[in-house]
């Protein structure tokens, strides 16, 4: 059985983000960067599945070479191998389009992901990968076993959760509680420093285009109304606010 296991590498989650002017991306200055938490939990159930069933591992990133050092991690981990689609996606259904042109070229039986990375939080990767394909597709995904060629799975509802049973292939987006985060051994540091990661270049079939780039403002006003003064409150709500 081979797991494809799809990971981002996203700013840290205590980075301020500022946007370079001059490229209209998300300046990388000062910044460090993570594996997606999300896909940390795919890439940890998938492990525990190769070392109970036997699995194949293999992690895909698509991304530049300063990702390398993050894939290195996930191979630490213990997947077995690592692909790196060489260049600077721009959209959800560019990514996407590289997954399923390498899954055509190389067949894999369940692709895991996690549910939405957490920089651009568009949550839609692993629908479009699943589409493209044909495979079946769940997302987010909370538990996750396998039963012969089949699938267990919890999947997040609103208002619970659903259990429910598919066939392979499929494509999951995942979430916790589907596995505990794992730390790297020191063998496995130095055992990734060995194992493969296969190089192959960005097609660019995206016709999208950014055009401008720009950080919201979260920062708290603070503005005490007095609660006699609600035509001065409804006039900053429709001002400054746009809630009304």
């Amino acid at each position: 059985m081979k797991i494809l296991v799809c990971i981002s590498c996203v700013p840290d989650t205590t980075s301020k983000i500022a946007i370079d002017p001059s490229t209209s991306q998300i300046s990388s200055q000062g910044l460090t960067y993570i594996v997606g938490p999300y896909d940390d939990y795919a890439l940890s159930r998938a492990i525990e599945l190769k070392e109970s069933n036997g699995a194949e591992v293999i992690v895909l990133h698509v991304g530049g070479s300063e990702s390398e050092a993050l894939i290195r991690k996930c191979l630490a981990l213990g997947a077995d191998s690592a692909v790196r689609i060489d260049g600077n996606p721009i959209s959800s259904t560019q990514i996407a389009d590289a997954i399923v042109d390498y899954v055509k070229q190389n067949p894999v039986d369940l692709i895991l992901m996690g549910k939405e990375s957490i920089d651009y939080n568009s949550g839609i990767v692993h629908g479009l990968v699943a589409g493209a394909l044909g495979y079946v597709h769940f997302n987010p995904v909370m538990h996750l076993d396998l039963a012969g060629n089949n699938l267990q799975l919890e999947v997040e509802i609103d208002g619970g959760k659903m259990e429910v049973s598919c066939a392979l292939p499929a494509v999951l987006g995942c979430q916790e509680p589907i596995a505990e985060w794992k730390i790297p051994s020191m063998r496995g540091i130095m055992t990734a420093r060995t194992k493969e990661i296969s190089v192959i270049p960005l097609i660019p079939t995206d016709s999208v285009k950014l055009v401008k780039a720009s950080i919201a403002e979260t920062a708290r006003r603070n503005k005490m109304i007095d609660a006699a003064e609600a035509e001065t409150l409804i006039d900053l709500l429709k001002t400054e606010t746009n809630v009304l």
